[in-house]
């Protein structure tokens, strides 16, 4: 393994803990309506819990509404249980056809619950650029172990390793602070 392949195996997981980062902060709810909220939920149906998306299409047919249509009628009561269940705070309403959504405006409260949430949601995902960097890091040390590389090598590989590292990190602090206006805004 040479340091092009550690460079670029890093720079790869780095991109997947971001857009992870990213998924997290979409099922945040901050007041405006989103089909990405309700993409963890899974309703019983059939004998299996399958996401609500399977079931049925969700859309957003105004700003602070969501509308489930779901595809076989019977599965009404339960997409509605499952929204009621999945902790966002939502009231669905089941009008026989379709489920409605009105999103409610956010409370003080609950903004500062959801900046709390998203920074712990950024900084399990800092740890995981931190685990990243130590993996890398530990490659290096194999290949100078090996007498692949120089010592002076390892010092430059290392620098590079931290540098990219604290690109990462400084990338998930501005996805925290795009968030945190986000919910202030709303």
């Amino acid at each position: 393994m040479s340091f092009a392949d550690i460079k670029a195996d890093m720079q790869t997981r780095l991109a997947k803990t971001e857009e992870a980062l990213k998924k997290d902060f979409s099922g945040l709810r901050t007041g405006r309506a989103t089909t990405a909220l309700l993409d963890d939920i899974k309703v019983e149906a059939y004998g299996a819990m399958v996401p609500l998306n399977q079931i049925g299409n969700v859309s957003v047919p105004e700003a602070r509404m969501l509308s489930v249509q779901v595809w076989d009628k019977t599965m009404l009561k339960k997409v509605e249980k499952a929204i009621i269940e999945s902790g966002l705070g939502l009231n669905p309403m089941n009008d026989g056809v379709v489920i409605r959504i009105p999103i409610p405006p956010l409370s003080e409260e609950r903004r500062i619950e959801l900046i709390k949430i998203a920074g712990r949601y950024t900084e399990t995902a800092r740890v995981s650029a931190r685990n990243i960097r130590r993996d890398a890091l530990d490659a290096v040390k194999k290949l100078k172990q090996a007498n692949e590389i120089s010592e002076d090598d390892q010092d430059r590989y290392e620098d590079e390793i931290q540098k990219m590292t604290d690109t990462a990190i400084k990338s998930l602090d501005e996805c925290l602070k795009a968030k945190e206006v986000e919910i202030k805004q709303v």
